[in-house]
């Protein structure tokens, strides 16, 4: 492993934490540390923001090609799957969910993951179908 990769490995890492404390110190109401918390978060912005001219300067441009229009659909797929899942979470989680919204929650969540599961099985038959 190269040093400028461990380099970026680092900051990725530091900088992730760092955000994520950040944001939870302003979204967390009970510890009161909104002005601080986007200080932080700014911080960790910053700090992953280092990481494009590490970067840039080991890693050559690449040349354009066309676009793999399999990669593209399953990217969709996935990020839906991973949203219709969260929604799902979300109405599970709340502070007393009532039993609709447990089962609807539930279901939901159920559906956005067999979403994400197909995802694979979808890329192989694009990716099949175009040989």
């Amino acid at each position: 492993m190269k040093k400028e990769t461990l380099l970026e490995i680092i900051l990725g890492t530091i900088g992730g934490l760092v955000f994520a404390i950040g944001m939870c110190m302003c979204l967390i109401p009970e510890w009161d540390l909104f002005a601080s918390g986007v200080i932080v978060a700014i911080l960790g912005f910053i700090i992953l923001l280092m990481i494009i001219p590490v970067y840039k300067s080991n890693h050559p441009k690449k040349e354009h090609t066309p676009i793999n229009f399999g990669i593209a659909i399953t990217w969709i797929i996935g990020i839906i799957g991973a949203l219709v899942m969260g929604f799902g979470m979300s109405k599970v989680m709340v502070d007393n969910p009532s039993k609709t919204d447990l089962i609807i929650g539930i279901i939901t969540g159920i559906v956005g993951l067999l979403i994400c599961v197909f995802n694979y099985p979808i890329y192989s038959y694009i990716k099949s179908d175009k040989k």
